[in-house]
């Protein structure tokens, strides 16, 4: 896991998940030094994650920590962390709540649901909740911090990168324009397939919102940090519903993906 910082405000905890056939997936959790600190998003499961934390930020002085939603790659170390930051609340919809839970009891005495459009006041801010335009779980919620300009926007913009470092890179303008815009197209019609059968117009009118914003900065859990690229972002997933679906490999395709790879010491 890398750790990189933009700003004073932003910390970023950058890691990657190889898949066979489609890249090398961006999987980043952030840190907001607010007032009020806010963990947003707790990382692939396994080992690392609260190191990593502990380099930016003492878990302990977590007071928030937002789950834009209760997928395996946004929740891998969230009961390790809620453990770790005692005074912390786990910040999600009552859906949200719902689908952890099935995970084991959470304490309920620490979780705060918060709706899209709702906000939350961390000490020196307020972030707000937004449903992004496009996701593949109905609990997700992105946020945007008024005070940095910066949107979460959970999976919404991710793609899958061709290599572990651009996967980790600073910033989505180390791949070229016109290769990110394929990858994400990818991506949005692989992680929200139902973009295909929406009524356009009332897609498209679900990125006036993010639109409105202009956020200054687009914090993706599956893409690199991109700062003044809203208008294109949002150019590209507005061509998602006319993009080529995604079929992914077959069983026999998968063994003969499989076959080349290095047998396993």
């Amino acid at each position: 896991m890398q750790v990189n910082r933009i700003g004073r405000d932003i910390g970023v905890l950058a890691d990657h998940q190889e898949v066979p056939g489609i890249g090398f997936v961006p999987v980043n959790a952030f840190v907001l030094h607010a007032a009020e600190p806010v963990v947003i998003d707790t990382g692939l499961p396994g080992a690392g994650f609260l190191d990593a934390l502990g380099s930016v930020l003492d878990p302990e002085d977590v007071e928030w920590i937002w789950i834009t939603h209760p997928d395996r790659d946004h929740t891998g170390a969230l009961r390790a962390l809620l453990a770790a930051a005692p005074r912390a609340r786990l910040v999600t919809t009552f859906l949200g709540m719902g689908i952890m839970s099935m995970d084991g009891p959470l304490p309920m005495d620490r979780v705060y649901v918060l709706n899209p459009g709702q906000s939350l006041d961390v000490g020196d801010r307020r972030i707000t909740a937004f449903r992004p335009p496009l996701f593949d779980n109905p609990a997700t919620t992105g946020c945007y911090d008024e005070r940095t300009g910066a949107c979460f926007s959970s999976d919404c913009f991710g793609a899958p990168m061709p290599t572990a470092e651009f996967a980790t890179c600073t910033d989505a303008g180390c791949l070229d324009p016109a290769e990110l815009r394929e990858r994400q197209l990818l991506w949005a019609t692989a992680d929200s397939p139902w973009v295909h059968t929406v009524d356009r117009g009332r897609y498209l009118g679900t990125l006036a919102e993010l639109r409105s914003l202009d956020p200054a900065l687009i914090l993706g859990t599956h893409l690199p940090p991109a700062a003044g690229r809203t208008a294109e972002f949002l150019a590209t997933i507005a061509a998602a519903p006319g993009a080529d679906p995604f079929v992914g490999p077959d069983q026999a395709a998968l063994e003969q993906l499989l076959a080349g790879f290095e047998p396993v010491p």
